[in-house]
């Protein structure tokens, strides 16, 4: 009886909240049972026009392209009328509840499970409320152009507070002019600490929930706001933030799982690793990836994401783009902001580089057609086996080597990815006009010339050739070396087992060799833990050959491999070119603005 009290005088509040304030769906959500990561949430909906009317749980969330299935953790729903009376529903399929013969207002309540804290779901406990829209909130598509309105009941007993994009409206309510913003905008609850500061009139808020000092802190935020600074030089000015205030929402704490996710006027920050075990350089470049999102991708936005689907998995071309080239920026802002050396800077370029130009990936698919693949990557789950290590180069890694052989192309002729990021900008993200690949592809032309634009496209983008990076490398006084008398055997042995597929035009592969296949012995040897494989390979030569026994499904049988020579590249400064105009030249690239 006490819960029936309470939730009929939640549901009058919303009423009364939905007529004052000219909203059609109104929510509150509450937190007693945290411990238990439940939440209650009791959601009005006004000024229903149609007789069947379907609410639901979303399917996919804004920065994430993959299905994800909310609707799962919810539970105990119950549906009546504005007078209380119990409405029937039924269940079309597994998100959705259609409703009848109602008032024009339809109260729902239900409890929540949420115990995931990052970048797309919801978690709940004493530690916070770490909430993302589309896992916790249900909506009816029909009312999705009207207001939204949620109160938060917060725990006071735990000291919490409410960190939002969302407009305040006083007493924990909190606005949205509609369903697409209202998904947009994550909620950090907690007992957290803010530090902000203003640029051009506009505020950069940076909301921390851990368990550091604040001393810790504030380190960490002066660094933060050096990142913001040099990330503003790119692009002449910051974006317009609606309510003037940007939301940095990072979680750094033992029950978070590591993400980051981009958002119109705000980004979630979550981390397992503290500020004092390594997070103050660790955890940066997630500030750094998520912030330049604030330009690329929520408003220099690619036309196939508008509008963000809530109902089916969200398909683009782009993403090569609008996550690669902010990948690109991510470490180079760091660089250009003093957080890295250029010497870090450029070795770590090392590994992404590797990664594209050793895959066999580029065979099958180019750049647009990598990013066509998100929907199965970017954290969807599936069971069966798949063979990506041959067919998949990641459109964050591929975009951001791209984003660097093209600044470095530009910077050959006296250019740079700079300006060509600042017309991408001043033609579609300040006017929030969404962009095609076609479009990107005539601004270069715009700002390169026809000739530099159409080659670079055609080879690279609607190809999936690489550039001379060898020449690009050198211009900037780096070197890109490989090491010729190092053998290769092209995949990882642990415990004496191939524990990936091999990838194609390996050794391990053109012998025949693949994934749970045991080596026993080598050249006649046994390999124990006193002869591991991997010593094996160092003692040898490309061209040498191997005769391997292993086990297959139980049954012995034999295999001849060739070594071959090892693909990997290393990536150096050179600190000793005495060449002026390659100085000056790597400096414009790396050095502060």
């Amino acid at each position: 009886m006490k819960y029936l009290f309470v939730l009929l005088t939640t549901f009058s509040s919303l009423i009364s909240y939905a007529q004052k304030d000219n909203v059609a769906t109104s929510y509150t959500i509450s937190f007693e049972n945290a411990v238990h990561h439940e939440a209650q949430v009791a959601v009005v909906f006004s000024n229903v026009k149609n007789n069947e009317v379907t609410f639901r749980m979303s399917r996919a969330s804004p920065g994430r392209y993959a299905i994800h299935e909310f609707a799962k953790n919810v539970y105990n729903v119950a549906v009546t009328d504005g007078k209380g009376n119990t409405l029937n529903t039924t269940r079309p399929d597994p998100y959705s509840w259609k409703v009848t013969g109602h008032d024009g207002t339809i109260q729902v309540s239900y409890t929540l499970f949420a115990n995931r804290g990052g970048g797309t779901y919801t978690q709940i406990d004493e530690t916070h409320a770490h909430l993302n829209m589309p896992a916790t909130f249900m909506y009816m598509p029909t009312l999705a152009g009207k207001g939204m309105q949620v109160i938060f009941n917060t725990r006071k007993d735990l000291n919490w507070k409410v960190a939002t994009q969302l407009k305040p409206l006083g007493n924990n309510t909190y606005y949205a002019k509609d369903l697409q913003y209202f998904m947009d905008s994550p909620t950090e609850i907690s007992s957290h600490s803010i530090r902000s500061f203003t640029v051009d009139k506009q505020t950069i808020n940076f909301v921390l929930h851990h368990n550091g000092t604040e001393a810790e802190l504030d380190t960490y935020f002066e660094d933060v706001k050096k990142v913001v600074l040099q990330q503003k030089k790119v692009f002449g000015k910051l974006p317009n933030y609606d309510y003037d205030n940007y939301y940095f929402l990072a979680c750094y704490i033992p029950n978070a799982s590591g993400d980051g996710m981009e958002h119109r006027n705000s980004t979630i920050l979550t981390s397992t690793r503290s500020l004092a075990d390594g997070g103050l350089k660790r955890n940066m470049g997630t500030v750094s990836h998520e912030f330049f999102h604030g330009w690329n991708v929520e408003r220099i936005r690619p036309q196939s994401l508008e509008p963000f689907d809530f109902e089916a998995a969200n398909m683009s071309g782009e993403l090569w783009f609008a996550e690669g080239f902010t990948s690109y920026y991510t470490s180079l802002m760091m660089c250009r902001a003093g957080l890295l050396t250029k010497e870090e800077y450029v070795q770590g370029l090392t590994r992404t580089f590797n990664y594209v130009w050793n895959s066999p990936a580029r065979a099958f698919f180019n750049p647009i057609e990598m990013s066509y693949q998100a929907p199965f990557v970017d954290a969807a789950t599936a069971v069966d086996p798949v063979n990506r290590n041959n067919t998949f180069i990641s459109y964050y890694s591929y975009g951001s080597a791209l984003g660097l052989a093209l600044d470095l192309s530009l910077r050959e002729k006296g250019l740079n990815l700079d300006d060509y990021m600042k017309l991408v900008w001043q033609k579609h993200g300040k006017k929030e006009k969404p962009y095609t690949v076609e479009d990107l592809h005539n601004l270069l032309k715009k700002y390169a010339g026809d000739t530099f634009g159409d080659f670079f496209f055609q080879n690279y983008i609607y190809k999936s050739n690489m550039p001379d990076m060898h020449r690009l490398f050198e211009s900037m006084g780096i070197s890109l070396t490989q090491d010729e008398s190092k053998a290769s055997f092209g995949v990882p042995i642990v415990n004496g087992t191939i524990n990936r597929n091999t990838t194609i035009g390996t050794a391990a592969y053109e012998a025949g060799l693949e994934k749970g296949d045991k080596i026993i012995k080598v050249n006649n040897k046994p390999i124990t833990n006193d002869y591991p494989f991997k010593d094996i390979i160092t003692s040898l030569s490309p061209n040498d050959i191997l005769n391997i026994t292993y086990e297959r499904y139980g049954v012995i049988k034999e295999a001849t491999a060739t070594l071959q020579k090892d693909p990997s590249y290393t990536i150096k400064l050179n600190d000793a070119t005495s060449n002026k105009a390659i100085v000056k030249r790597r400096n414009l690239w790396l050095d502060a603005k």
